[in-house]
């Protein structure tokens, strides 16, 4: 039977497993344009579960320990791939409410559940990717459980079935086989799957790294103070003072036992004391070998503290005070509200002065987690809000966040911010809530936008090669060329967008772009169409992308 300190130690052994692997499976991105990276973007997910798994109790069930992964994964997924991870999970919670410990046939249900519940959130399901590696693996499990309750032997063979189907995606969809890698999304899901696996197989588990953490806890000792970022190695927080026995042995032989059940050991001694502070999972033994050294004294007596249970609550402390910082909650007052995503002072000013109530700083390379957006939801003092992604990877994580709200929310499938700045013009507060929604999407969907990136890896494009840092233009999301010069692309890309319909040209240039620089484009853009299409150039500041350029 699988109990929940075993589930529980799996998936805190599987995110930190992760975390030493996501540069690898972000390096299986063949699309060049720089972006939030899956294996980044999934080991945050899966940390955001593990920092609340942290502080459970090991007495707690496997319905109590799959349902807190699953909420905080839901809270803190990033990306598409995160998303999708965090949904998998959320299913595997259903599966696993109300059980104490779990069969082979209750993990192959909640895998299955989780599988379905992926599915239906992608409007679009395509093969080849997590979806076609999780789906493989939950029908193994399905088949496996048939003849076997050994719910450790269901989920071998549910990692086995999911491995076979992550070497096939190099084969389901050409540019993975192009590039010669299997599915970065479908590669995270194994690494997450098999860590899990190999804790229930009774391997142990994934540790964080140690060294760094040693270092700055025993900084914190000097100076007084608790880093929030730092990892807890050892539970308890020791400190005593030993009255010395006239026959003391050496104080240093208590420090060196010390530190072979313990760390950031510190031990003080003088002709009358030994003060002593140690980190460890046994203090009781701590205290024992120091009674061999003499008696601990009346004042001050000896403090024991987990620190786990207090690192966990200065977090979420500190967590609480920034996100009051940024975002205060606020009550439903007016009808309507605005939630945009965007990175970069002139973007948010500009989304401000349309009316937006709250701005998530986030974007390309910068995927805002579901309580991002959730709480900057909360902080919009209207009875309805509409949010704005502003970018194909973070719509999904502003969707979970609809029925985590407390007020109606609407998501709007914006991909770029061109296409929430019109959506917002589009705004009519005659309207009701479904009449903007339509009018709102009508007018972003006719906006095309162009993009000029830089490439963030070396690839290909139609067989020719593309380097590290060339420039890429993107038209509609789209890799439509590469060029040397910046102005260059920029120009030729506009001209790819301009139809017999264009009316209105909209150049925004990033921080990497002087004015001067954007404004050669502009008149150069003008000197082509002159009369017949309004031009306008605006300072964005976004990272990035060295020019969006809008045409409507």
């Amino acid at each position: 039977m699988l109990n929940g300190k075993l589930l529980k130690t799996a998936l805190c052994s599987a995110a930190v497993t992760i975390e030493k692997h996501r540069k690898e499976i972000d390096e299986l991105n063949v699309y060049p344009v720089p972006d939030g990276d899956t294996g980044t973007n999934m080991s945050m997910t899966m940390t955001a579960a593990r920092r609340e798994l942290s502080v459970m109790p090991d007495t707690a069930t496997v319905a109590e320990v799959a349902d807190k992964a699953a909420s905080a994964m839901l809270r803190g997924a990033r990306g598409n791939s995160g998303v999708i991870l965090s949904l998998l999970f959320r299913g595997f919670a259903k599966g696993m409410a109300g059980l104490e410990e779990a069969r082979g046939l209750d993990v192959a249900n909640a895998l299955e559940i989780g599988v379905q519940a992926a599915y239906k959130a992608v409007m679009k399901p395509t093969e080849g990717t997590i979806l076609t590696v999780a789906r493989m693996g939950a029908q193994q499990a399905q088949i496996t459980a048939r003849d076997s309750e050994d719910p450790i032997a269901v989920f071998e063979q549910c990692c086995g079935a999911a491995a076979e189907a992550l070497a096939n995606t190099t084969e389901m969809l050409p540019i993975l086989k192009k590039a010669g890698v299997v599915d970065a999304g479908g590669k995270g899901l194994l690494t997450v799957w098999q860590a899990m696996l190999d804790v229930f197989q009774g391997k142990a588990p994934e540790e964080p790294e140690e060294q760094a953490a040693v270092r700055k806890q025993q900084e914190n000792i000097a100076i007084g103070r608790v880093d929030l970022e730092e990892e807890i190695t050892y539970t308890y927080c020791t400190e005593f003072i030993v009255q010395k026995k006239k026959d003391c042995a050496d104080p240093f032989k208590l420090r060196a036992y010390l530190e072979t059940i313990g760390d950031c050991v510190v031990v003080v001694d003088d002709d009358e004391i030994i003060k002593v502070h140690v980190h460890t999972d046994n203090p009781g033994l701590a205290l024992q070998k120091a009674l061999e050294f003499g008696q601990f004294v009346n004042e001050p007596k000896p403090k024991v503290e987990n620190m786990r249970i207090q690192h966990a609550g200065r977090v979420r402390e500190a967590q609480n005070a920034a996100q009051d910082e940024t975002y205060v909650r606020a009550e439903p007052e007016k009808p309507f509200g605005f939630v945009a995503v965007a990175a970069g002072k002139g973007l948010e000013d500009m989304f401000r002065e349309l009316g937006v109530d709250q701005v998530v700083c986030g974007g390309q390379t910068m995927n805002p987690s579901t309580d991002d957006i959730l709480r900057a939801i909360h902080a919009t003092p209207a009875k309805h809000v509409f949010v704005l992604p502003n970018n194909k990877n973070i719509i999904m994580a502003a969707e979970q966040a609809v029925s985590l709200a407390d007020r109606n929310v609407t998501v709007l499938q914006t991909r770029t911010v061109p296409q929430g700045m019109s959506a917002m013009l589009a705004f009519d507060e005659s309207l009701d809530g479904e009449g903007n929604r339509i009018a709102m999407t009508k007018a972003f969907e006719k906006v095309s936008t162009g993009q000029i990136t830089f490439a963030a890896r070396d690839s290909e494009l139609d067989g020719h090669p593309i380097k590290k840092g060339e420039v890429l233009a993107l038209d509609n999301g789209k890799l439509s060329f590469t060029d040397k010069d910046l102005n260059h692309a920029a120009y030729k890309l506009t001209k790819k967008l301009v139809n017999g319909d264009t009316s209105f040209i909209t150049v925004t240039y990033g921080e990497d772009v002087t004015e001067e620089t954007a404004q050669q484009l502009v008149d150069k853009i003008q000197d082509k169409y002159g009369d017949k299409i309004e031009v306008m150039l605006v300072n964005g500041g976004m990272p990035v992308y060295y020019y969006m350029i809008a045409t409507e």
